[in-house]
């Protein structure tokens, strides 16, 4: 019976051969803006609810309780439209915190999640929502390396690491502008975290790279990349700060390597 009330595509699992390219970032389109409406009130909230929870995250006082000809409908579509692009982002955090309640799990958070990032996707908008955090959403690369990366971090009981990619990824998805600097610098972290645990070293990444005894040319390929990220992401010049494409560069990169590292002395 669940699967007659998804919509036709959902269930018969029709899709795009390829999701649209990425072309939104410091932005919330307007089918964003009235596609969060539609898809909260489809997830079953209340128009009511959702002004007060836009209200709450806007820090606004609404204009329809004093004004009876002014709907519930009409002022939730007015803040929304007029919310900083960033703010909008915020309202879809706190409508899943309302959803999820005190702790308590409810599928309709999970529901909202779900179809959120549907909506985001169909749109070529570069963020995702998980676990109730708006976070960026980079190429399928990105996301599959970071996500791996972490996981085996977390298993071979190196949390320091973990929490170094937590970090890089917090920072590439902060708004209004991404710490495309603070990104970088917690991969690499990461990543010499990892090397040495690999190498039970204390010496820097750049020093304990040629112990770890990688297959050339990835050896020198890595070392590069440290010299890349030491003037980048460490010694930044006046003008030189990395582009966000450079950051997320970086972070696949790292997570990619750390995942090698972490599989390789397992075998």
């Amino acid at each position: 019976m669940a699967e007659m009330n998804q919509p036709f595509s959902d269930r018969y699992g029709y899709r795009e051969s390829s999701e649209p390219e990425i072309t939104v970032r410091e932005d919330a389109p307007e089918a964003i803006r009235e596609g969060l409406i539609v898809v909260a009130q489809e997830t079953g909230m209340a128009t009511g609810g959702l002004l007060r929870i836009a209200c709450k995250a806007l820090r606004k006082i609404r204009k329809s309780d004093d004004n009876f000809n002014y709907t519930f409908e009409d002022e939730l579509h007015e803040i929304i439209t007029n919310a900083k692009w960033y703010r909008v982002y915020d309202i879809c955090e706190k409508i899943y915190e309302f959803l999820i309640g005190y702790g308590n799990s409810d599928p309709r958070a999970d529901e909202f999640e779900h179809q959120l990032n549907l909506l985001f996707r169909e749109h070529g908008v570069g963020w995702q929502m998980q676990d109730g955090k708006v976070l960026v959403r980079g190429s399928e690369g990105f996301s599959q390396s970071s996500s791996a990366a972490i996981v085996a971090m977390q298993n071979a009981g190196n949390s320091t690491a973990a929490n170094e990619m937590h970090e890089a990824l917090a920072d590439i998805s902060r708004r209004p502008k991404a710490d495309v600097i603070g990104a970088i610098q917690h991969a690499m972290a990461a990543l010499e975290c990892v090397a040495r645990n690999i190498s039970e070293s204390k010496g820097t990444l750049g020093e304990i790279i040629p112990k770890l005894d990688l297959p050339k040319p990835l050896d020198e390929a890595l070392i590069k990349l440290w010299g890349f990220t030491s003037e980048r992401g460490r010694h930044v010049h006046e003008g030189r700060e990395p582009l966000f494409e450079e950051a997320e560069l970086v972070v696949t990169i790292a997570s990619g390597i750390c995942t090698y590292l972490l599989s390789t002395k397992k075998s």
